[in-house]
């Protein structure tokens, strides 16, 4: 999760997804910084009586910053400058500001706020998913069955509530005044693999094609009939931020933690597989069909 050339504007961020973002440019600015002075990370690590991988978990914006460990951290960078070290230590207090999902902490995965942050800063959300319809897609009944699913036998009932909350509460960003645009490629066998009753398909199904009309959703099905195409290694999404010094991020879900990929070839490989996707399936209206005509089959 690399950044450009300078930090950036925090007044441009979104009120949901800044803090993470924050975090990154920070990050991104402190580690230049060093770079740029020559300065080790084990040296700057003994600077603020921490370690080497704790200042790389700075650097990539995957920890929170106290005031302190900047300033010294600033004044062993070189510096000096009182307007760029208070915009620093302004941008490292807002870096700690809590993302309205920390109260789902209790059911929210540690290693899925940082993905929940980044949603909420993008500007453009690509998204290929092969097993379920995507989250910020599911209605409430349909959103219930999955996460029954996922959280087996033995879930507690309260649980299974509070992570449907919060999967909904995701879904206001796509109607909010900064909402992103969605561009989202479902392969067919995430619309046929039933997930609770046919009423409940049924009613997923409607809503894709309701949803569909907005003006910041691109919704497309890749069908079986096209064969095998360039989803091939499985769901990812792709990130882009209105910040111009903020790389666009990869993120790869696993079964028990993510992965986010920032580096530009990586990006630029899933970027091109998204086009390829994109280009192969039936277009928005095309696809609104497809929707129509598996309807019919439930």
């Amino acid at each position: 999760m690399t950044a450009g050339e300078s930090w950036g504007s925090p007044q441009a961020l979104s009120p949901g997804g800044g803090s993470v973002v924050r975090r990154i440019l920070l990050g991104s600015q402190l580690r230049r910084l060093r770079e740029a002075r020559g300065v080790t990370r084990e040296k700057a690590g003994y600077s603020i009586r921490a370690s080497e991988s704790k200042i790389s978990r700075m650097e990539l914006g995957r920890v929170s910053f106290k005031a302190r460990d900047v300033e010294d951290l600033l004044t062993l960078y070189g510096v000096t400058d009182e307007a760029e070290r208070s915009a620093l230590l302004a941008l490292a207090k807002e870096a700690n500001v809590a993302g309205w999902w920390h109260s789902y902490s209790d059911v929210l995965p540690g290693w899925f706020q940082t993905y929940v942050g980044l949603e909420g800063a993008a500007s453009l959300i690509r998204v290929y998913e092969v097993q379920f319809v995507h989250g910020l897609l599911q209605t409430e009944a349909y959103a219930h069955a999955v996460v029954e699913r996922g959280m087996g036998e033995g879930a507690g009932a309260a649980d299974i509530e509070r992570r449907v909350a919060l999967r909904l509460e995701r879904q206001k960003l796509l109607v909010s005044e900064r909402a992103p645009d969605f561009h989202v490629v479902l392969d067919e066998a995430a619309l046929r693999r039933p997930y609770g009753s046919r009423d409940v398909m049924r009613g997923q199904l409607q809503h894709l094609i309701e949803v569909s009309e907005r003006p910041n959703v691109r919704l497309q099905v890749m069908p079986f009939s096209f064969g095998g195409h360039s989803g091939e290694s499985g769901a990812f999404t792709v990130l882009s931020f209105p910040e111009s010094d903020l790389s666009d991020v990869v993120y790869l879900e696993q079964l028990t933690s993510a992965l986010y990929l920032d580096k530009r070839e990586d990006v630029t490989q899933y970027a091109k597989a998204m086009d390829r996707l994109q280009s192969e399936s039936p277009d928005p209206a095309q696809s609104r069909d497809v929707l129509r005509g598996l309807l019919q089959l439930i």
